[in-house]
């Protein structure tokens, strides 16, 4: 039978994203790790996608990122990792040494974004890949798919980026094409209402001499832009970013 030869999963706690039509939703395992559910779906839906290879967006909600100021005294890509595991653990604690670290650029000179994955989802996305016969091409965050969509878009400008996951919202702020700052918060079903006050205070929090009212969100749900007239306000969709080759 013939195989579609190039596929891309989106992989959340609650649902996997197979096309811009087909969600898989899932029921989270209360005692275990919150991407298990996911993995366990996985193996049946390598088998009925039919494809040889594949590649796999992790929600941000499995990510933990640090941003990296560029250092022109830094030489290898061993002395980056290393740094940013010593950032990492700063933050979170021992935790950080079960985590896999990888870097990527934001701009030629301009700060590094870590990423890190619990090393246990890691292997055992690479184990249900080799099970099934498919090829991993590749594994990327959502933060991190999302941008290389939209950075032409963005150029040398400014915008907030909002990404919405379940009880979770993402927002990266970016100035004059530089990341500046990534932060993560819980959100609750109001979060529409209150983003306006949030994206406020962290623009207070970091001191921006003037706001921002570019913004892009990605939305697990409908999201009317109508609602925010003070902003240059964009939606996509999450599911369709999740989805979408470069």
């Amino acid at each position: 039978m013939w195989r579609n030869p190039r596929r891309r999963l989106g992989l959340c706690s609650d649902r996997l994203f197979l096309s811009r039509n087909r969600v898989i939703p899932l029921q989270p395992c209360a005692d275990a790790a919150e991407w298990r559910a996911a993995l366990d779906a996985l193996p049946g839906v390598l088998l009925s996608l039919k494809c040889r290879e594949a590649s796999v967006v992790l929600a941000d909600q499995f990510v933990r990122y640090a941003l990296l100021p560029w250092n022109a005294a830094i030489k290898s890509e061993e002395q980056w990792i290393a740094l940013a595991r010593h950032r990492l653990a700063a933050i979170h604690g021992p935790l950080a040494a079960e985590w896999e670290v990888r870097l990527a650029d934001t701009a030629p000179m301009g700060p590094r974004l870590a990423c890190a994955v619990d090393r246990a989802l890691i292997e055992a996305l690479a184990s249900a890949f080799v099970a099934a016969n498919v090829r991993l091409v590749s594994v990327q965050p959502f933060l991190i798919a999302a941008f290389n969509r939209i950075r032409k878009q963005i150029g040398n400008g400014s915008c907030w980026l909002v990404v919405e996951e379940p009880g979770r919202l993402t927002l990266a702020f970016i100035q004059r094409g530089v990341w500046i700052a990534i932060r993560s918060r819980r959100a609750d079903p109001r979060w529409r209402e209150m983003l306006p006050e949030l994206i406020e205070r962290e623009s207070a929090f970091l001191a921006l001499s003037a706001p921002c009212t570019r913004v892009i969100v990605c939305a697990q749900g409908d999201f009317d832009t109508a609602d925010y007239e003070a902003w240059d306000a964009k939606a996509v969709s999450y599911g369709e970013m999740a989805l979408a080759w470069e």
